[in-house]
């Protein structure tokens, strides 16, 4: 795919139909099933136009037909996220932000609706609304290792260990954006209704995020040197996407979306997608390097990016985890000394 391109994903190919098709939906409300009674045999998948160039390294662009699935459709989102409220993951944003706004979210709807207006009214301009770790409910945790399993053999080759696989659905009536931001894991980003524009930038983009930026986010969670500048945008692999296309792209790859009404039609206004993201050997390793680099940079060093030097990343990586950990230990023992509760879990992948 070059760069610096605008590219409008093609349609998905008609799906394949066999007898003994995915069965996640299964576990569903009842009252659904007979509604979803053909989709017992059909196969839902993610694939490459040539899986032999698919690479975990570049953003690649997709096509998927899990938009199809039963429990993609809005009334079973609407399910999930009542069944999410006790865990706190339904996600909201503040109104009128922007790309380069922080991603700050929460758990409370600014205006202070619970979540069976949030979607009674989820068709009024500018509704946003994000279902955070839908993998914590058994049906969508088994709906979400068949996305993985799918392009598992080609992630595998080059990364194995695939672990900790997550979802993050996102629900909004445009206008709406999403933040300019970075992830660690790889994300299998997924359209499921409506449209959206996606940008994405090459994770080795050290001018659109620099590398003691990514090292913060990898190490302590922190957003704040991570932000969008319009120049940004003429560097970024520009998608306009429909259901059933989908985007894969490797963990801190830069992103961020946006949607327009210029599509929408009344009982047609919402845009839906799910990042379907993951863990790996590779990205753990990864992980380990940056809490080496940290403490190179406290000393006052310029450490070399994980993934420069092989071979200086071999001894980085161990000694990277046992500083991870250490770190994990210490925020634990001396949690109960803090007057202000802060996270004492290091982030997920950190070491």
């Amino acid at each position: 795919m070059d760069r610096f391109t605008t590219r409008v994903l093609s349609a998905p190919m008609a799906a394949e139909r066999v007898s003994d098709g995915d069965d996640a939906w299964h576990s569903a409300r009842s009252d659904k099933r007979d509604n979803a009674a053909g989709a017992q045999d059909q196969v839902y998948r993610v694939w490459a136009d040539d899986p032999a160039t698919f690479s975990t390294h570049k953003v690649t662009a997709l096509h998927h037909n899990f938009h199809e699935h039963p429990l993609f459709q809005v009334a079973e989102l609407a399910q999930l996220a009542k069944e999410l409220v006790p865990f706190g993951q339904c996600r909201f944003v503040r109104p009128g932000i922007s790309h380069a706004s922080s991603f700050a979210h929460d758990s409370r709807h600014p205006d202070g609706r619970g979540i069976d207006e949030v979607f009674q009214r989820i068709e009024e301009p500018g509704s946003w609304v994000a279902l955070y770790n839908v993998e914590v409910i058994p049906r969508y945790a088994k709906l979400l290792a068949n996305v993985i399993d799918t392009m598992r053999p080609y992630v595998e080759r080059e990364q194995p260990g695939i672990f900790n696989v997550n979802g993050f659905a996102f629900i909004s009536a445009p206008p709406s954006v999403t933040p300019f931001h970075i992830d660690r894991e790889n994300n299998f980003w997924l359209q499921l209704h409506g449209r959206k524009t996606m940008n994405v930038w090459e994770h080795t983009d050290r001018d659109v995020v620099s590398a003691d930026a990514v090292e913060d986010f990898i190490v302590s969670h922190s957003l704040r040197k991570v932000r969008f500048k319009e120049e940004f945008r003429a560097r970024s692999h520009q998608f306009e996407t429909q259901p059933g296309d989908a985007i894969y792209f490797p963990s801190t790859s830069p992103h961020m979306t946006s949607s327009d009404r210029s599509w929408t039609q009344p009982g047609d206004g919402l845009s839906i997608s799910i990042g379907v993201t993951f863990y790996t050997s590779t990205t753990r390793k990864t992980a380990r390097v940056h809490q080496f680099n940290r403490l190179l940079r406290k000393a006052g060093m310029s450490p070399a990016f994980p993934g420069k030097s092989p071979t200086v990343d071999a001894f980085k990586a161990p000694v990277g985890g046992m500083v991870g950990m250490a770190r994990s230990s210490l925020s634990r023992a001396i949690a109960p000394l803090r007057r202000i509760k802060r996270a004492v879990k290091a982030p997920p992948g950190s070491f």
